[in-house]
């Protein structure tokens, strides 16, 4: 019996052994699972709220019960642009008491199927030809682009630093630091290239549930208001990482830092979505993703595809970006959006 007894205590010991090895968080590892996107799921297109992601209606909860138990690894240094931060969070404040934690910075590389120059995280379980679509003529030509946001108040963080304070809550309405701004930037580098834009300021996400519908319905009346819209744009910002380590998703290019985007393509090969086109939509998504690759190099993480439609099924031009995440600064935010206005403006011209 007594062997029995312990025999079954080490099994369980070994057991609990494993368990916390497998859930200890990794900033820094190579496993994707580690990151884990806060802000919506991938399968339908509905928002849900995930254990241990934000909220939209409070602050984070600080997990770490020593202050400033993370510290920065470089002497932190404004940006060149400044901007005014009342009503908002400031990395520089002094942050008394507070609880810090960490920013890992991670290059997400290749990882899925190699199509053209960029790759595909084929999520759904089939075979596709995307060479074949990526090699396909676009259905539209000199196109007017729509800019809008279902989640208008996803905002960064303010600086670049590798820490943030648990006061840091990334969820605003002033576009100095929101994906506004960054549908402003990428709106501005649009008609530097002589593409006609608007840029739809609407919020949705006042409360999230429905803030789909709102946005889709935004979307109808512009479109119905300007009949030349063929490509609309849902700009949001992803969040990856835990509750005391996110990351940001950063490239480099002519020496400066930006936020790594990541298209969303979805598929309804089986005609559960009423999204007919998406063949098409996908077609100008792997453009898209080939030429901002070849034109910046790094600055696409692997393409999302799956069984999902969100907006897309409105028009053949309807794509979900993700530019950055919340842990990424304003400024790097912006710069990717510069960039990617110049990729579109190349495809579309």
């Amino acid at each position: 019996m007594r062997a029995v007894k312990t025999s079954l205590a080490v099994a369980l010991i070994g057991c609990a052994g494993f368990c916390v090895i497998q859930r200890l968080p990794e900033c820094f590892g190579s496993r994707e699972t580690a990151l884990a996107a806060a802000a919506f799921t991938l399968t339908d297109g509905v928002y849900r709220a995930q254990a241990g992601t934000e909220a939209p209606t409070a602050a984070p909860k600080a997990i770490q019960t020593q202050s400033d138990a993370v510290a920065p690894t470089t002497a932190p240094q404004p940006s060149a642009e400044s901007r005014d931060k009342s009503g908002y969070y400031d990395s520089y404040a002094p942050h008394s008491g507070e609880t810090r934690y960490a920013v890992a910075e991670k290059t997400v590389g290749a990882d899925g199927t190699l199509v053209g120059n960029a790759y595909v995280k084929n999520s759904t379980g089939l075979d596709f030809d995307f060479t074949s679509l990526l090699q396909a003529p676009l259905t539209f030509s000199k196109p007017q682009v729509l800019i809008y946001h279902t989640h208008t108040s996803e905002a960064y963080l303010d600086e670049d630093v590798d820490y943030f304070y648990e006061s840091f809550y990334s969820r605003t309405q002033d576009e100095n630091f929101s994906v506004v701004g960054v549908g402003n930037a990428l709106a501005a580098a649009l008609e530097k290239n002589g593409v006609s834009v608007i840029h739809d300021k609407t919020v949705h996400d006042s409360t999230y549930n429905g803030s789909y519908d709102r946005s889709a319905e935004t979307v109808y009346a512009d479109m119905a208001e300007h009949p030349d819209i063929q490509i609309v744009l849902d700009i949001h910002r992803d969040a990856l990482g835990t509750e005391d380590c996110k990351v940001k998703t950063v490239f480099e290019h002519d020496g400066k830092k930006a936020a790594q985007i990541m298209i969303l393509a979805g598929c309804d090969c089986y005609g559960e979505r009423g999204f007919d086109h998406w063949q098409e939509n996908l077609s100008f998504a792997l453009k898209l993703q080939n030429t901002a690759e070849t034109l910046y190099p790094g600055i696409t993480r692997p393409m999302s595809f799956d069984f999902f439609a969100y907006n897309e099924y409105i028009c053949n031009g309807s794509l979900l970006i993700e530019i950055g995440t919340d842990a990424n600064s304003i400024d790097e935010a912006e710069r990717a959006a510069t960039y990617l206005g110049e990729a579109l403006a190349a495809v579309i011209q």
